[in-house]
């Protein structure tokens, strides 16, 4: 028997349309394997549907997570997520298909909901001894004392959004007076910011991922921005350099292979993984942890799995496969 494979996408952020990329990625590779009917599910704040390929829209009832398709009630096996932000990569969506007893790609809701903010996540592995960058934490409404905030972390710094991905809502600041408009634009994807003293040195990308049942690490990629930094720009529209293998000295691959091996298993991860890290005097220094990183055939996780001879095909049918267990 075929199974019904869900692959839902879009989401409440504005990483939307990076998702959407990313769900059709895994829709065209998931629908040349014979084991699977593969449907689209738009989840956005005002509609949830069902996708067909005439662009037919179909509602989703949200009480068992099924849909109605001439007269006929379908339900699914197996959840693939590729929701960038919330609410697929903050656990809303695992803790709704968990009540639900559906099998679905990603890690679990309170694994999403930690490391989907960055100041609880840094927070929970800072006592393993996991270096992380200076930082300063500021709520909606707080007063800002920016003395305070430099002689804490520093200038430059990056002022980010707590909760947000793809680089949305990050300033680099360089200068006192810079805090002010750096502050507005993480407002706009947050009420929480972070900010972090700036670490100067290699910055790299690294997959870990649940596969044919082991943990594997993928070969790092090394991120070379052309802008001041790892922005929106850089990622995704080729203002960057993307080198897998990355060009680091084997004892430093194998200190952050092992680094983010560790924060997968501490975390308690499944599914996949890619964590940042910047080597700052010979150490890496973890900066984020995503759980439904960029599936498109130019993300980084995608780049790194084919170095590692493992196709797309093969990526996301295992990532249902060990969801199915």
């Amino acid at each position: 028997m075929k199974k019904n494979i869900a692959i839902i996408m879009g989401g409440y952020s504005s990483e939307y349309e990076i998702s959407l990329k990313s769900g059709n990625v895994v829709y065209n590779a998931l629908n040349t394997l014979d084991n699977y009917h593969v449907f689209r599910i738009h989840i956005f704040e005002n509609k949830w549907v069902f996708v067909s390929d005439t662009e037919t829209e179909f509602p989703i009832d949200k009480n068992d997570f099924s849909v109605i398709v001439d007269d006929e009630k379908i339900t699914f096996d197996c959840v693939f997520n590729a929701i960038h932000g919330s609410p697929g990569e903050d656990g809303i969506m695992q803790a709704y298909l968990e009540l639900l007893n559906i099998p679905h790609t990603s890690c679990g809701m309170y694994q999403a909901a930690l490391t989907f903010n960055k100041r609880d996540c840094l927070s929970v592995l800072r006592p393993y001894g996991i270096k992380t960058a200076e930082s300063y934490y500021i709520n909606l409404g707080d007063v800002i004392d920016e003395d305070a905030i430099i002689k804490k972390v520093g200038l430059p710094c990056f002022v980010k959004a707590n909760r947000a991905g793809s680089s949305f809502g990050i300033s680099k600041v360089y200068k006192k007076e810079e805090f002010k408009k750096a502050l507005e634009v993480a407002y706009k994807e947050d009420d929480e910011i972070i900010i972090e003293s700036y670490l100067d040195g290699v910055e790299v990308s690294v997959g870990v991922i649940s596969y044919q049942g082991e943990i594997i690490v993928l070969p790092i990629t090394e991120i070379v921005s052309e802008n001041d930094f790892f922005d929106y720009q850089a990622k995704y529209l080729g203002q960057s350099k993307e080198i897998t293998p990355a060009r680091i000295s084997e004892s430093d691959a194998e200190k952050v292979r092992a680094l983010a091996k560790r924060v997968y298993e501490i975390l308690k991860m499944t599914g996949f993984s890619r964590s940042e890290y910047i080597f700052k005097d010979g150490e890496p220094h973890l900066l984020e942890v995503n759980t439904v990183p960029g599936l498109t055939k130019a993300s980084i996780l995608p780049q790194q799995a084919a170095a590692a001879g493992i196709s797309l095909e093969q990526l996301f049918q295992n990532a249902i496969e060990e969801a199915l267990k």
